[in-house]
């Protein structure tokens, strides 16, 4: 499995606003591949949007945003490409029906390339979950289990940026703990990993050097002339075809650079 290269992220002002106010406001950082960078926030305080919109799956009403040297919004499809997302509320739940090794064989078919069959083996063991009776139908997991298995599929993709939400969430102390290991690990390994919790508290247990956060998530009134007119322009509203478009428009580009 290949997780040597992480994605460079670099983000300044990045915002986004609806009709129904800021979703999040002023993020600012830098993440290096090989690290771990934590964001953090309650339920409801721009989470998921933050994540989705780093791995190019969302797009921000203003700020700069670079994934690797890809600009987004502009590059997103190139972004996705690169990145993949744990588990995510109403955007890549697991399906209760199937069993373990069923999510698994639907997850190679989703890389929609070739893939060595020791992959599933390898993110497995990557998560701690080599041990995991694939049979076991996903309604009789752990929350913990569940979880992992979740950065497991997201690691079918071979990411050089990984998108984990709500670590923290359904978990005692001492398995937010063994969820924070995991991902330090996996940013260890070269992979550039991006977290968000409510509960921080364990997060201390793996903090260092290659470790940033938490970074507290801001919902206050996004400052004037953080980006250009046209994104300035766009605050407070935000339409779901702006949110997750941008094929139309890099499909046109790809095409003026062949001809």
């Amino acid at each position: 499995m290949r997780r040597a290269t992480g994605a460079r992220v670099h983000a300044e002002g990045v915002t986004l606003t609806t009709r129904e106010g800021p979703v999040y406001t002023g993020v600012d950082f830098t993440a290096r591949p090989g690290t771990l960078t934590v964001f953090q926030a309650d339920s409801g305080g721009g989470r998921s949007s933050l994540l989705l919109t780093l791995t190019g799956r969302m797009r921000p009403s203003s700020g700069r945003l670079h994934v690797d040297g890809y600009s987004l919004p502009k590059q997103a499809r190139k972004v996705r490409r690169i990145s993949a997302l744990g588990l995510m509320d109403e955007v890549n739940a697991l399906d209760d029906r199937l069993r373990v090794k069923e999510h698994l064989s639907e997850g190679m078919l989703l890389r929609l390339r070739p893939g060595v069959r020791t992959l599933t083996d390898q993110a497995m063991e990557a998560v701690g979950l080599a041990d995991l009776d694939r049979t076991t139908l996903v309604k009789e997991l752990t929350m913990l289990e569940r979880r992992r298995l979740g950065v497991a599929l997201a690691l079918l993709a071979e990411p050089r940026l990984l998108a984990v939400d709500n670590v923290d969430g359904g978990l005692s102390a001492e398995h937010q703990a063994d969820m924070w290991r995991t991902l330090k690990d996996l940013a260890k390994e070269g992979l550039t990993v991006i977290a968000t919790c409510a509960d921080d508290e364990e997060f201390d247990s793996v903090a260092g050097p290659d470790t940033q956060g938490p970074i507290p998530i801001r919902q206050g009134e996004p400052a004037a002339g953080t980006g250009s007119p046209e994104e300035d322009d766009a605050r407070g509203a935000v339409h779901i075809g702006e949110l997750f478009g941008g094929e139309h428009r890099e499909d046109e580009e790809d095409h003026r650079g062949q001809a």
